[in-house]
């Protein structure tokens, strides 16, 4: 069926900067003592950063991390991640990104981040997809993924702004690529289009209950125009 509203997730699905988040967090970590490695960060990534370093400090030392502690590392987390440079679109991204719009379809985005420039990155690689209303981002968030609430938020928004047109969970669409923001998606109830595009195997995808799982955007760039 197609579909009237996409939530994009952003890190590995806009943005080829995955390899990037997982340098800067393994080599933090480390120096706090705590073992996180690359695919540590791929089986967290769509948590806050403050979840993350929580869940690592109770699987190392057995409690919760201190607001310092939290404080501390994101800081330098954030940090080394902009040392490392900027990250170029996924391939294929730009291609679907203008389909859709093309298409009439209201696009979103739904991330974990909580970095301020967000909105001029955004525009400058893809100038006039994205608004400031339509991207629920950690701030605007109590529970990040893996919980649902992003997902949830990002339609009562879309609903908002559709009105008068109605519409239900199977007019959205979930685009993720972690399995963690892939669990949010589905259990908001929507449909969600898993694109693999980091080292996972497409059975920890497969694992959170997509409706298909892609090997890039261009396959599911393909799919959609199937759909229309």
């Amino acid at each position: 069926m197609k579909k009237k509203v996409y939530f994009f997730d952003m890190d590995g699905v806009l943005f080829d900067s995955m390899p990037h988040h997982a340098q800067a967090w393994e080599e933090v970590m480390s120096r706090y003592g705590l073992h996180f490695t690359a695919r540590d960060c791929y089986l967290q990534e769509g948590r806050t950063g403050q979840s993350v370093i929580d869940e690592c400090m109770l699987r190392e030392r057995g409690r919760h991390a201190t607001d310092e502690e939290v404080n501390a590392i994101y800081n330098e987390k954030s940090a080394r991640f902009h040392e490392l440079g900027g990250a170029a679109p996924v391939t294929g991204v730009k291609d679907l990104l203008d389909y859709l719009k093309q298409q009439g379809a209201l696009i979103f985005i739904v991330t974990g981040s909580g970095q301020q420039t967000l909105f001029d990155t955004l525009q400058t690689h893809f100038p006039g997809i994205f608004t400031r209303e339509r991207m629920i981002t950690a701030h605007d968030v109590t529970h990040g993924k893996p919980d649902p609430e992003p997902y949830l938020k990002a339609f009562a928004r879309a609903k908002a702004m559709m009105t008068p047109n109605v519409i239900t969970p199977v007019d959205c669409c979930v685009i993720e690529n972690a399995p963690l923001g892939t669990r949010a998606g589905h259990d908001a109830g929507f449909d969600v289009y898993a694109v693999n595009t980091g080292p996972l195997d497409d059975e920890d995808l497969w694992a959170e209950h997509p409706t298909k799982v892609f090997g890039n955007m261009t396959e599911l760039l393909t799919f959609l125009k199937q759909q229309s």
